[in-house]
């Protein structure tokens, strides 16, 4: 496999004068990755990162005992690329069951310690310690069996995140079973493409739950769902709003409560755990391209809970008895991540129901000081909502507890980015920033521990990444943009689409053979600093230049007036594109021409003026999912009058209909 002789990676001991953060003299020297750094014998990261991408299999050799990871059998060979490095094979001989390995009893697990704090939207708190947590596990798994539920069938997980949530993804991951998380805002429709996708015989679903103060009936949804899927045979309810949840239809046949089935008297928990090849899935997680069906990647008990565990370790610093928490969704990748990581590394998980400024703007930080939460992760649509309230809401909470800030899922603009640091981590948190996807159990780029830190940007590849950046033929770029891109093998990509193995080649490992191509515009600076800017089936060719859509919005995004933005491509009949940014203005600004032409002169100044926008149009909202992503997809085709496609992901649908009311008549 072909690995360049000019290292990708930064000079991670480099320093530079506009750092804003700078890793401590305890951090560098008892953070998990500096003792991590002395045990490889590396005398550096830069020698650390360049052996790992010559030899991953020594790397990934090291990973296991470095995390304490519990294995039921120890592997005979760390890497198998018998069938090619699309195929790898981690662990081969071995035997582990993440399930296992996240509860059961080890050396430096205290029974009495917390294993999981949930928070509802309503205030009520559910704690449980992990002798606690295990108990409810076999259970949970013994009440499964006894539905009939067996290694390699697939669950769909319909559920917001509650105690049961986690205690149903361990419980099949305990029995050898597959579960499939779906996010708790999607319409039938797209629940039951998923159920039917992966073949579910069983849904586990709530009652109901609460977002900013309504009911979301999510067993209606279920049931609606189910009609349009009939594979599945049962259905499973956690009574989560009980008498709130008003009435709800009911198939006696098929349905059944979640503490009726936990409180049977002929219940028999799943104690002995059965030997687990690594290579077993344990997840199929559903991710959806620009174009077609969603893709459902295939994840194994030795891939995603280790990466996502090693990422934790060696680029959040996250510790035995840390409490960490992360304002996601079960369907988004950071969900089942944080779970897996958490618990494989003695951590407690800290997961909350409803929205984070709901019942009111403080409420995420009232939450990081009464749970004591050590690392909180957020995404930068979030900050940039949480940053309209001002910073009076986070004053009123003292945060010591917090050690490091997280952030993913969209590139930062840089008055969010510093506002978090200055407002939030009052100068001496590092906001750990972490790119990676679905598909490959985590990050590719991150921040780390012992690398200072300068605004918005990644200071390189994950920590045994063999990340680079390169050109359509797959060559080295640098001072340019370029397709991120990842040369050997990680434990942590996916083991293919779910029954659809050419469309997983297709999608990553055809465009420059032996290498993934991860699908996001990239750039490394002059002082070896990493920066997205969007996927690249996003771009814009203007003049014919290549620019990432997210170095638009970040200069409109510098003016004072614009909050957030979006910059799409549309054709144009003599300049082949032309760029059209959607603007959500600051509190109190009025829209009118005169701003507009201000915006679009403010990124023409900062971008060029090849690139100033064609138009400028101010929106109420961006089409978004909740975990943040901009849908710019959405906005092109709702702009241009084309089919927006399915739209049950987003927070709020109306703001496409607003799209298409603003649009040319001429479309």
């Amino acid at each position: 496999m072909r690995v360049p002789t000019t290292p990708p990676w930064p000079t991670f001991g480099r320093d530079v004068p506009d750092a804003a953060w700078r890793p401590s003299p305890e951090l560098l020297s008892d953070s998990r990755l500096a003792r991590f750094l002395a045990r490889s014998g590396a005398s550096s990261l830069d020698r650390l990162q360049a052996r790992a991408a010559a030899d991953p299999a020594w790397f990934w050799a090291q990973v296991p005992d470095d995390l304490g990871l519990s294995w039921q059998r120890p592997w005979r060979d760390t890497m198998d690329t018998t069938d090619g490095p699309e195929w790898t094979r981690w662990w081969s001989g071995g035997a582990f069951n993440w399930s296992v390995a996240a509860t059961e009893p080890r050396a430096g697990r205290d029974p009495d310690g917390a294993a999981l704090i949930w928070e509802g939207e309503d205030g009520e708190v559910t704690r449980l310690t992990n002798a606690e947590l295990l108990d409810q596990v076999q259970r949970a798994a013994g009440m499964l069996a006894g539905m009939g539920v067996a290694a390699g069938d697939r669950v769909g997980l319909l559920l917001p995140l509650l105690p049961e949530t986690v205690i149903s993804v361990l419980a099949l991951g305990r029995l050898g079973a597959v579960f499939t998380p779906i996010f708790s805002g999607y319409a039938a429709p797209a629940v039951a493409s998923r159920l039917t996708d992966c073949g579910a015989r069983l849904l586990i679903t709530a009652d109901g739950t609460f977002r900013r103060g309504s009911v979301v009936p999510l067993k209606q949804v279920a049931d609606e769902a189910l009609a349009l899927a009939p594979g599945v045979e049962r259905l499973l309810v956690v009574r989560r709003l009980g008498e709130r949840a008003g009435a709800i239809a009911w198939d006696g046949a098929r349905d059944a409560w979640w503490h009726e089935a936990m409180a049977d008297p002929g219940l028999r928990p799943l104690i002995d755990a059965p030997l687990t090849d690594p290579a077993t899935p344990f997840m199929i997680i559903h991710t959806s391209g620009t174009t077609g069906r969603p893709k459902g990647a295939v994840h194994v008990h030795g891939g995603f809970p280790i990466k996502g565990a090693q990422d934790m370790a060696h680029g959040f610093d996250v510790r035995p008895g840390d409490r960490v928490s992360w304002l996601t969704d079960l369907g988004w990748m950071m969900g089942p991540w944080l779970i897996s990581g958490s618990l494989l590394l003695g951590a407690t998980v800290v997961i909350t129901e409803g929205a984070p400024d709901w019942p009111g703007p403080d409420r995420t930080w009232a939450m990081a000081a009464r749970h004591g939460i050590t690392h909180l992760g957020l995404s930068p649509t979030l900050i940039r909502a949480l940053k309209a309230h001002g910073s009076e809401p986070v004053r009123g909470h003292d945060l010591r507890s917090l050690r490091v800030l997280g952030s993913t899922g969209e590139p930062w603009d840089a008055d969010s980015w510093w506002w978090l640091f200055r407002e939030v981590g009052r100068g001496r948190l590092p906001i750990i920033n972490y790119s990676g996807g679905t598909e490959v159990s985590g990050g590719i780029l991150s921040c780390n521990p012992l690398t200072p830190i300068r605004a918005t940007s990644f200071g390189g590849p994950n920590i045994g990444v063999a990340a680079d950046v390169v050109d359509a033929a797959g060559r080295s770029v640098r001072g340019e943009v370029g397709e991120l891109a990842i040369r050997q093998p990680l434990p942590g990509m996916t083991v293919g689409f779910w029954q659809d193995p050419e469309r997983y080649l297709e999608s990553y490992w055809e465009r420059v053979p032996g290498t993934w191509i991860h699908g996001d515009w990239a750039v490394v600076d002059a002082d070896g600093y990493w920066y997205i800017h969007g996927r690249s089936d996003d771009t814009l060719k203007v003049a014919g230049k290549r620019v990432g859509p997210a170095e638009v919005e970040g200069a409109a995004t510098s003016h004072a007036a614009v909050i957030a933005a979006a910059a799409i491509g549309v054709p144009h009949p003599v300049k082949g594109e032309v760029i059209v940014v959607f603007c959500v203005l600051e509190r109190g600004v009025t829209d009118d021409p005169s701003l507009r032409a201000a915006v679009a002169g403010h990124i023409a100044a900062d971008m060029g003026k090849a690139l100033r926008p064609d138009t400028i149009v101010v929106v109420r909202d961006l089409p978004r999912t909740r975990s943040g992503k901009v849908m710019r997809r959405v906005i092109r085709a709702a702009w241009l009058g084309g089919e927006t496609g399915d739209l049950s992901a987003l927070e709020d649908p109306r703001a496409v209909e607003a799209i298409r009311a603003l649009r040319p008549p001429h479309g």
